[in-house]
């Protein structure tokens, strides 16, 4: 049996790092970040990074591993990913992935992944030849912002081969029952709560952010050179993009700020979408339980059965 290691999924907002830093002493567990934003450094109020006191709760692996001016690929994640994977393990601790980017679960799934021999070549092709017909690269984009925001959201649709490659590890092969499982075996639990409260929640984390910070966060990011988001480097992430072209006067502060709520809600349906289709995913409905400490031990409870059973098939 292979390793096993949790993942903590869900949509933005939902409350996943709260709970995944209680579930971390109950378990003897260690966050690995999940968030294709949070790996940069300055990047800290417009991704809702763990805050101090909460790494100082709770161990973290892969924040602020990047700078903001340079291109952090999926490969990349899935070898500091296994790294800290390895180190965890070693330490006769559970690995806890933690965050909402369905890319980065797929890489340490699963064995085909792009730029690895056994890729699927015949769909690579077949994305070649589309993104070479008109309007084909904004089509490809598209796509791959609806089933990979956050990777789209770090590409321009010009960027044709790493769009193409994005979209052949979403989404190559189709079938689950077609892929190969990777070196670790990843049990996948999921946080979820009814739309319109997790909206609302979302919402005010908008604003709270704003009242923490974030437009002096987007400022310090330009002034050391970060590219415009239409360079299709992490200034095009939620948040950012808007408070942006306000400061560069395309738009009031107060209209950015409705465009980051809007986006972000909008982002929280796709990964809904996503998770939703990844069939390991058992949900917990956070509303179902009267307090933390309930939800807590009921992902307690569903991640020690599953890590005992592979402790049994190890023996």
């Amino acid at each position: 049996m292979k390793p096993m290691i949790a993942a903590l999924v869900g949509p933005t907002g939902v409350g996943k790092t709260r709970a995944a830093i209680g579930l971390c002493a109950r378990l003897n567990a260690e966050i690995v970040s999940m968030d294709s934003m949070q790996v940069y450094r300055g990047m800290d109020i417009g991704t809702a990074k763990p805050s101090a006191s909460e790494r100082q709760a709770a161990p973290h692996h892969l924040l602020d591993v990047a700078d903001p001016r340079e291109t952090f690929t999926t490969a990349r994640y899935r070898e500091m990913a296994f790294a800290a994977f390895d180190g965890i393990l070693a330490r006769g601790k559970l690995p806890l992935l933690v965050g909402g980017t369905g890319l980065y679960l797929q890489a340490v799934s699963y064995e085909l992944r792009l730029g690895e021999r056994g890729a699927d070549e015949a769909l690579r092709e077949r994305l070649r030849r589309e993104a070479e017909e008109p309007g084909g690269r904004q089509r490809l984009h598209a796509r791959l912002a609806e089933i990979d925001p956050q990777a789209a959201a770090r590409l321009h649709p010009n960027d044709a081969r790493r769009v193409i490659r994005a979209l052949e590890l979403a989404g190559a092969p189709r079938g689950q029952d077609e892929r190969r499982e990777g070196p670790y075996h990843v049990e996948v639990y999921g946080l979820t709560m009814p739309r319109e409260a997790l909206y609302a929640r979302i919402d005010a984390r908008v604003d709270a952010m704003i009242e923490g910070g974030l437009v002096g966060e987007v400022e310090a990011l330009l002034a050391q050179g970060v590219p415009p988001q239409e360079t299709g480097g992490p200034m095009q992430a939620i948040g950012y993009k808007e408070i942006a072209a306000a400061l560069r006067g395309e738009t009031t502060m107060e209209r950015a700020v409705a465009l980051v709520k809007q986006g972000s809600r909008r982002y929280a349906k796709r990964q809904w979408t996503w998770f939703r289709r990844d069939e390991r995913v058992r949900w917990f409905d956070v509303t179902d339980y009267p307090d933390e400490a309930a939800l807590e031990d009921a992902l307690e409870r569903a991640i020690r059965a599953d890590w005992a059973a592979a402790k049994e098939q190890e023996a």
